[in-house]
């Protein structure tokens, strides 16, 4: 059987719903719901831009939580 593993981004609608920020099955890594809203505030309200980039961020850090990104450098 493949191991899963569930990644939480901590909101509090996770345990209410079933929602995992990621979820890692095999070599394969589904996210969802990652915006530009951090546990410190939205970040880039009214830039499309910057909040692309945070939720880019966002999906990175899953990335690495899930042992899958080994950044260069």
């Amino acid at each position: 059987m493949t191991e899963r593993l569930n990644i939480s981004s901590g909101g509090p609608f996770e345990s209410i719903v079933g929602y995992s920020r990621a979820v890692r099955v095999g070599p394969h890594i589904y996210v969802a719901g990652c915006t530009s809203m951090t546990p410190n505030g939205l970040v880039g309200a009214g830039d499309p831009y910057a909040q692309a980039v945070q939720a880019l961020r966002t999906i990175e850090t899953v990335e690495i939580e899930a042992d899958a990104y080994v950044p260069e450098g």
